[in-house]
Order: structure tokens, then sequence, then C-alpha cells
């Protein structure tokens, strides 16, 4: 657990304002606006409070189990036209470390993977580099493509010929490529990062990148609805917003939730510095802060939601953060990095379980699409079988672990 907060010591009696505003967001009472605000910025000493109720609506529907995805990262391009000023993915063509997959790697990083045990294919990449690059539209050209996503398109399909589920980040993508991609992938993402327009601002850190705009994201969002989709957002802690407009976010993904329904997980993460970056002396957001955004967002979403926090970001606070109100931990992989922060370690399955374990939780395996989503027509008919298959493999091996020795 972080140092700088403490949840298992004797419990205080909370502030009333708090208290209050507690009772009424809990209860589903008018003013959540102002009373999730109040919440987001409580004293360290009503944190326990809030997060022994953000625990508890989790317990009342996920249980005590806590689940991850065993996944391969594949950064099918680190070319992209955007300039976030946190960021050490992007590359430029010439730039020392851009690279483009080849098929043959492709092909080959996914079959180590499935023989690692890994299910999930993570397909990750810049937004747009064909607009911003034309060496990369020539790469293009040279693999037989017209286009980003139809080359991400022939990745997933090599990845459901090798025996893993496709899961698919591309940045902002208009309709019709979401149904491109939609009978090869279980689900896709786009994190919302932060709905305020504030960030695009000059001397913001969305300044330079024009698909951070919150509307697009937005509309992204809820076309993956209106085609259901199954889909992955969430919020960035640390980036330059408020916590009142961390909320803001929080309450725009369960508003295009409730019109959807297809929002099969929310992830809350935190920013990272790193030297290279412009914002290499930013200050990270603390453990506290982390907490106080788990729980708020486990009390605006709700119990059924699939709440997760990456535990490499993390690495000190998993306790915590379970306390928090989280049920997921993402995915997790054997074989490559996080190549968004490749300084964070994916930690240890059988660490993590441990912990979880002390904690009073199990840690369980899931696929890139949750249980809930699968015997729905969110799921495209053509992934059925695949996706059957490795639910089945999935109940084997725990079935396996599980057994006496």
């Amino acid at each position: 657990m972080g140092a700088d907060i403490n949840v298992a010591g004797r419990p205080t009696t909370p502030a009333p304002e708090f208290a209050n505003a507690l009772r009424r967001l809990t209860n589903g009472e008018t003013n959540a606006i102002a009373d999730a605000y109040a919440l987001i910025r409580c004293a360290d000493t009503d944190l326990p409070a809030l997060l022994a109720a953000a625990g508890a609506l989790r317990d009342t529907h996920k249980g005590r189990t806590v689940t991850y995805s065993r996944k391969a990262f594949l950064p099918i391009t680190n070319l992209c036209r955007d300039r976030c000023t946190y960021c050490t993915f992007r590359k430029d063509p010439g730039d020392t470390g851009a690279w483009t997959m080849r098929r043959d790697e492709i092909r080959d990083w996914l079959t180590r993977a499935q023989a690692l045990g890994c299910k999930e294919a993570l397909m990750c990449l810049g937004d747009k580099p064909e607009a911003a690059f034309p060496e990369y539209r020539q790469t293009l050209h040279d693999l037989g493509h017209a286009s980003t996503i139809g080359y991400v398109r022939e990745a997933c399909e090599i990845a459901l010929e090798v025996g893993l589920l496709p899961h698919t980040n591309a940045g902002v993508l208009a309709a019709d490529e979401m149904t491109a991609l939609r009978p090869v992938n279980v689900s896709l993402g786009l994190m919302l990062e932060n709905v305020t327009p504030r960030l695009r601002a000059r001397g913001m850190v969305h300044q330079n990148a024009p698909d951070k705009e919150p509307a697009r994201r937005l509309e992204m969002i809820a076309e993956a609805g209106r085609l259901r989709i199954p889909f992955t957002t969430g919020i960035l802690l640390g980036i330059g917003e408020t916590p009142e407009e961390r909320v803001d976010s929080l309450f725009a993904i369960a508003d295009l939730h409730a019109a959807y329904g297809h929002v099969q997980e929310v992830i809350i993460q935190n920013f990272r510095a790193k030297p290279e970056i412009p914002l290499a002396d930013a200050p990270e957001p603390t453990a506290a802060e982390m907490a106080r955004a788990v729980a708020v967002a486990r009390l605006l979403l709700g119990g059924a939601m699939n709440i997760q926090a990456p535990p490499n970001l993390s690495p000190n606070d998993h306790r915590l953060l379970l306390r928090a109100g989280i049920n997921d931990w993402g995915g997790i992989s054997p074989l490559t990095l996080d190549y968004v922060n490749p300084e964070a370690p994916w930690p240890a399955i059988v660490a993590l379980a441990a912990t979880c374990a002390e904690e009073g939780f199990t840690l369980r395996e899931r696929l890139a699409i949750y249980p809930e989503y699968v015997h729905s027509t969110f799921l495209d008919p053509a992934l059925a079988a695949p996706v059957n298959v490795l639910a089945s493999t999935i109940t084997r091996e725990e079935i396996h672990a599980l057994a006496p020795s």
C-alpha cells in the first residue's frame, strides 16, 4: 500500500457534509453531481468510509472475485499524428524506435503468446498515421492495404487463426471502420481520458492532439453503442484535470452506457512521469487520489460495472485499489511489455493472486469479452465459436488449478 494513506486503521466518525453526500449518492437521491464532487475531494479521515461503501457495492454485485486477462500487447504501429505531452509511445517516421509490425512479426508474437497461455491479442496503435506521414502511406501500400484499419483487420484475422481473441484500441474510429473490425474483434476500446475541452487549449496536454477532442471521442463511444460493440473506456488521472472534471467524465461514461449498454469495463488509470516527456517533472496522482477516483467511479457507475485499475502502474497499492472497489486488473502479459508504459513491468500473476487472497479475493482469468456480453447480440456471430472454445479452456484450467495435488 502507498505510503501516503492508511485505510486499515481505526475508523473515524465521518464529517457530516461527507456523510450526507455519501448517503444521498448511495441511495440514488438528488444532487448526484454535487455529492460526487464532495466525495472525490473528501478528507483523508473520511476516505475509509468512502472505500467501505464502494467495496460493499462491489461485493454485492461482483462478490469477492477479481479478474484479469492474459494477453499479448501488439504495437501494430507507433506512428501517430497526435502529440500528447505525456506520451512516449508515439513516434514520427525516422525517429529512433519508430516501428510498424510486419506480418511475420505479428504471427510470430501471437504464436509465442498462445503457447504461453494468452487468450487476448491487444492491437494498439497511434491515431491516423496515414493522415500525417507519406512514408507510412507507402508502407501500407507495400503491405497491400489502403488504410491502417485494413491492416489491423488482417492482424486480427491472424490472431483468430492462431487462437487468440482480438481487442483493438486504434484511436478514434469512424462507424465504417468499427463495422469492418466488429467481425474480428470481441471488443474495441478508446480511453475517454477526460471530458473537458480545456485540455485542448494552448499549453495543455492535448493542444497538438486533434484526436483528443472530447466531443469526437464521445461520439465514437456512442457510435460503438449503436453498432452494439462491447467497449472499454476510462479516464486518465494526472494530466491537468481537476477532481471535478474526473467526476464529469465518469458521468459522461455513465450516460453513454445507460443509452446503449455496451460499456463492458471502465479503466481508472494514473499518469506516470517519464524523463523523456515534457511532463517529466509533473506530479503523479497519489494513492489517495486513485482510491477516491476508483471509489467514486464504483458509486456512480454501479455495482454491475467492471471497474479496472492497471496493476503495473500502482505496484505498491494493490490492496488499496481492491478496497476502493475494483473487480478487474485488466490485461497482464507473460510475453510483451506495456508499450505505453514500458518502465512499468507487469506483476507476476502468482504474486498478484497471493495479494488478492490475503485481502479475501479470488483471482480468476477472463477473456477480452466479459461473460455478460458473450451470450448476447453484442458479440458478432462470427466470433461465437472461438469465444466458446477459449471460455471452456479457462474453465478447465481453473478446475485443474483448484484440484488437490
